[in-house]
């Protein structure tokens, strides 16, 4: 009956109706429901405890959703019991963080915004899509298009940086590269703009913690972004684990049906962020998940993500009075549709070609475009005396460092379905070049032990054992390459940071190095901006490498030794000082914002550092020069002004440039 009321009508909306007219509360309410992966689908059903409790609602139709399952053998298994053992057959949404790739890593958000390359941004997520829809994905949780001005916030990583002009252009880059210009198509995932509002202003940059803005940040700095995915289409949305005014944002009516859904028309569906509606009772918000239910349901959270509490206590809510059984329609309609416009309904086994699978993940053109992306990522921070581009014969190069080597951290966090050990390295990168004597020393472990996503890290802080080793390396070499800063986990979710230094004893070994050779060039791969005082005040060559991904060691390879002229800058302010965060480039006058006369104290300034970032928003240099002429300003009328000027490549290499303008 379904099949046949459906099938033969155009509209989606139509459809939407049709099906709707069809379901019972507890269907309705069941495409409200999300669960994660929580069984092995090689084996047997689950038979007792909560698994089967979940397996049982999946087969009443009772789960609209499911996450962190990848592998079209499991996807199609799972859509089968939803297709074929509920009453009406509703194909489930497959959802997963496809953040910067799925199998083949692209570098991490932050670094793709630092190459201001639209085109390169949207095909890095065309990329994504295509590879994660082939392991029968259809919906990535991303782009996270949070502004934060806070670099101890451990997602910087995930975003765009600290401008809302830049960010709602990546925003709308990424969420049509996720797209694509048809829905429907296999290769494409319905993209999902996060986290709604303010996560990035998290206080003093921990995560999860309280947001607490005016109404002017709200507007101008934190809502473009999000508005701007609106524009480019975004099916989905995901709320915040914050509180915005003192109301956590899943049960933030004004944020989600005042501003999302009827000032801004958006007629996807909201998604909560990880348990987050249960969450609220920790918040002091809800007393209990059936009050967390309410209050989220009312507020306009569509779609519960492991809280079981929409299932377990909508319909009695609904029965009770206490929630308007329009919001339920309301939801499932907007998700209903989504699974339409994604083509579920025609074909639920649509990205589940095990074919397609084996002949689309890894393939080498994912690899190029990885490649492609990295190199345009890398920001040239400093290089005195042209230290780099290194020359490619007759050298003696000691390399440095334990990232130098490492396979797995340069894929940065947000890594899920990547491989360990499946980045090269910068030491294979370098070893590609054949013409100098390459000598690899590790000098010191950055962490101890394997790390885990779940698990908190441990930093190495006292092992010094390989110091002697890399100093005798580097007392020879003409040029100390040292590749030093975070691994792959420590910035993302819940990793914020108080100190911005190198970690470890990474520091004490470069500046051991540095006391034998001073010719050093300085690697950098990290997450996050970094206090970088001493390196530049004494180290010749800084190159921002950030985690470019699975080809980072050759992108880096290939700009340390002029093959790729490095044309990257900056998308977040880098301070002198962790006291200076926030610290961004757009930022108001105050009333004394000058020194009105040598010596005075009373302006807006700290007694022991300058109010400027060590490097800022937009900065990035080049191997070579260039020339700016001719600037002129045109109005065209009253709401257009023409800005033209002339650039020139006053240098010896072929080189590219941002050219940026600020009103």
């Amino acid at each position: 009956e379904f099949s046949s009321s459906i099938t033969s009508v155009v509209d989606v909306e139509q459809k939407v109706e049709a099906l709707l007219k069809q379901m019972t509360l507890e269907e309705k309410i069941g495409q409200m429901n999300q669960y994660s992966g929580f069984w092995d689908l090689t084996g047997p059903a689950p038979t007792g405890g909560n698994a089967a409790k979940k397996y049982e609602h999946l087969r009443k139709g009772y789960v609209g959703s499911m996450l962190n399952l990848r592998g079209v053998e499991n996807v199609r298994k799972i859509q089968k019991i939803a297709i074929e053992e509920t009453r009406l057959g509703i194909p489930l949404i497959i959802g997963f963080d496809v953040i910067h790739g799925y199998e083949t890593l692209s570098p991490i958000p932050l670094a793709e915004s630092a190459s201001w390359d639209l085109e390169a941004i949207k095909k890095s997520a065309e990329v994504a899509a295509e590879e994660a829809a082939a392991a029968g994905i259809n919906w990535t949780f991303a782009p996270m298009v949070d502004i934060s001005r806070d670099a101890r916030w451990g997602r910087v990583m995930e975003g765009a940086g600290e401008d809302p002009y830049l960010g709602s252009k990546i925003a709308i880059a990424r969420v049509q590269g996720f797209q694509g210009s048809d829905l429907s198509q296999h290769t494409t995932l319905a993209a999902c703009a996060k986290h709604f509002a303010g996560y990035g202003f998290s206080e003093s940059g921990r995560e999860y913690n309280t947001v607490d803005v005016g109404t002017s940040t709200l507007n101008n700095i934190i809502f473009p972004p999000f508005q701007a995915s609106i524009d480019a289409g975004v099916r989905t949305f995901m709320n915040s684990f914050n509180e915005l005014n003192g109301i956590p944002a899943t049960g933030n009516r004004y944020l989600q049906r005042d501003i999302l859904k009827n000032k801004w028309k958006f007629d996807g569906f909201v998604v909560s962020d990880w348990g987050s509606i249960e969450e609220m009772t920790a918040h002091g918000h809800a007393k209990d998940n059936k009050h967390a239910a309410e209050i989220a349901a009312n507020a306009g959270s569509d779609m519960d993500m492991e809280s079981y509490a929409y299932v377990n206590e909508l319909a009695a809510l609904v029965r009770e009075g206490n929630v308007n059984e329009a919001y339920i329609d309301d939801a499932a309609r907007r998700i209903l549709r989504v699974k339409f416009e994604l083509g579920l309904f025609e074909d639920p086994y649509k990205y589940c070609d095990e074919q397609r699978e084996k002949e689309i993940i890894g393939q080498q053109a994912f690899h190029d475009a990885s490649l492609d992306m990295a190199k345009k990522s890398i920001v040239l921070l400093k290089n005195k005396n042209q230290l780099l581009p290194l020359k490619k014969q007759g050298q003696k190069i000691a390399l440095i460092g334990a990232l130098a080597s490492d396979k797995t951290s340069p894929l940065g966090n947000w890594r899920i379905a990547a491989k360990d050990n499946t980045a090269v390295s910068v030491l294979e990168g370098m070893q590609a070049y054949t013409g100098n004597q390459l000598t690899y020393a590790k000098g010191a472990d950055v962490s101890l032990g394997k790390t885990q996503f779940t698990e908190e890290l441990k930093i190495n802080t006292t092992d010094r054992s390989e110091f002697p080793k890399a100093l005798a390396v580097a007392k020879t070499a003409d040029v100390v390459v040292m590749v030093l800063g975070e691994v792959g986990y420590q910035s993302g979710e819940g990793r914020s940071r108080t100190e911005l230094g190198l970690p470890g004893v990474q520091q004490d070994l470069l500046e051991a190095i540095y006391e034998v050779n001073k010719n050093i060039v300085l690697v950098l791969n990290n997450g996050r901006p970094l206090v970088l005082n001493w390196h530049n005040e004494h180290i010749p060559a800084i190159v921002e490498a950030w985690q470019l991904g699975t080809q980072s060691g050759n992108a880096i390879a290939q700009v340390l030794y002029g093959d790729y002229n490095p044309s990257g800058k900056l998308p977040m302010s880098f301070p002198r000082a962790v006291g200076q965060i926030p610290i961004y480039y757009n930022y108001k006058n105050t009333g004394r914002p000058t020194l009105p006369a040598p010596g005075r104290v009373f302006w807006s300034h700290y007694q022991d550092v300058e109010n400027t970032p060590l490097y800022s928003f937009g900065y990035g240099l080049s191997y070579t020069s260039f020339e700016y002429t001719n600037l002129q300003a045109e109005v065209l009328s009253d709401k257009e002004v023409s800005v033209s000027v002339m650039l020139k490549n006053t240098g010896k290499f072929t080189g590219k440039e941002v050219v940026q303008l600020y009103i």
